[in-house]
């Protein structure tokens, strides 16, 4: 089993009054994903940089951590990245 380390920007809109995920995005490190969640939250409602760790050969999910929120992201967010 290999594990690997994803940095992934997840952004968000406000649709029909309630937050959703739109688009998401991989970074190639921890401070690039940083960066790029503060510089989309200016255009979107939201965004979070998120560090993935998975199984390189299943793609089962080891962990998932929120490295960083930028304007409006679900209060519940975390949570459900922990299943």
């Amino acid at each position: 089993m290999t594990l690997r380390t994803n940095y992934v920007v997840q952004t968000f809109e406000i649709h029909r009054k309630r937050l959703v995920p739109t688009i998401k995005t991989v970074a190639k490190s921890e401070l690039t994903a940083v960066r790029s969640a503060e510089t989309i939250s200016q255009s979107k409602s939201g965004a979070a940089a998120l560090e993935i760790i998975a199984d390189d050969e299943t793609g089962e999910l080891s962990s998932a951590r929120v490295l960083a929120k930028f304007g409006e992201v679900p209060d519940d967010f975390e949570e459900l990245l922990q299943g």
